[in-house]
């Protein structure tokens, strides 16, 4: 098993094609939890970026919990699983708090929900 990683030029920046492909490798199990990522520059390198932009993008996959840096040790994919779920499941909760105290009904509550996906999404 390895990292692969293809950037396409066009309106998606590179570091959310390096960010998009290492999340779905690392969910899918293709990249199995505790697999060593190269370091930022090696990458960065590989693939004709720049540092900063692999960087950035491991920033993003760590605050999302896919990764995680073990200092001087190296990146991992982490156990993640469990991790998003529960961040989930706080993000729903605090929105469907938050609606309720402005005093939104269910139904425009999930449609504003559905409307966001839909953006999020691309659909």
């Amino acid at each position: 098993m390895t990292l692969k990683i293809h950037i396409d030029e066009g309106a998606v920046p590179p570091y959310e094609q390096v960010r998009a492909q290492i999340s779905a490798q690392a969910r899918s199990g293709e990249l199995p939890v505790g697999y060593r990522l190269p370091t930022v520059r090696g990458l960065a390198e590989s693939l004709g970026l720049a540092a900063n932009t692999v960087a950035k993008a491991y920033r993003a996959l760590e605050t999302d919990g896919v990764i995680e840096t073990r200092g001087r040790n190296g990146t991992f994919v982490a156990a993640a699983g469990a991790a998003a779920e529960r961040e989930l499941a706080a993000a729903a909760r605090s929105y469907a708090e938050r609606a309720h105290r402005l005093g939104t009904g269910r139904e425009a509550a999930l449609t504003a929900v559905r409307e966001a996906l839909r953006a999020a999404y691309g659909e």
